[in-house]
């Protein structure tokens, strides 16, 4: 969870009128459930490569927000640097798991929405309570069931074949024997 207090300030209504903003911290979760609100209303992705506008990327402050009875005009005083300040929660990996040698997504594969998620969730039988989880760690649990559910890869014979003799050769070194 990430914690952000939008200053107090006067916002202008672009005509007549300045709009006085309340300091007010919010408290945000980048989770399945922010995630689903945000493209319902948006109707597209969110986790894409294109760039979110101003306005969507605020709209998805809003979507995070837990704190309850929050005025409307807060999220219109929210600042670029508030802003990459909750990019770089939303960025955050929160756990110490990491993959490697993970084949790059290509075009053809699915665009990965809210209903994406929740299906593999199902697929794997992990816990609707998950939802509220951090996103990254969601999805890395979800990486971390399609890696153990797999069959293990055969390695191909000439890679063995390699790997033997560099050990065997590791093995004389270390034992000082010929063999």
């Amino acid at each position: 969870m990430l914690e952000i207090t939008i200053p107090e300030t006067e916002l202008f209504d672009g005509v007549e009128t300045f709009i006085p903003v309340k300091e007010q911290t919010l408290r945000l979760e980048h989770s399945l459930v922010s995630l689903s609100k945000w493209e319902s209303k948006w109707h597209k992705p969110f986790l894409s490569k294109k760039r979110r506008t101003m306005e969507e990327s605020i709209d998805y402050v809003r979507c995070m927000t837990l704190t309850q009875n929050v005025d409307p005009s807060v999220y219109r005083a929210i600042t670029p640097e508030i802003l990459r300040e909750v990019e770089a929660y939303i960025d955050a990996s929160m756990t110490a798991t990491t993959f490697h040698n993970m084949k790059k997504s290509t075009a053809s594969e699915p665009r990965v929405t809210a209903e994406i998620i929740y299906y593999w969730m199902i697929c794997h039988g992990i816990p609707f309570e998950c939802q509220k989880w951090h996103l990254n760690r969601l999805l890395t649990l979800i990486n971390v069931c399609n890696a153990k559910s797999q069959k293990p890869q055969k390695i191909p014979r000439a890679e063995q074949i390699a790997y033997n003799k560099r050990l065997n050769a590791a093995n004389k070194r270390k034992w000082n024997t010929r063999g």
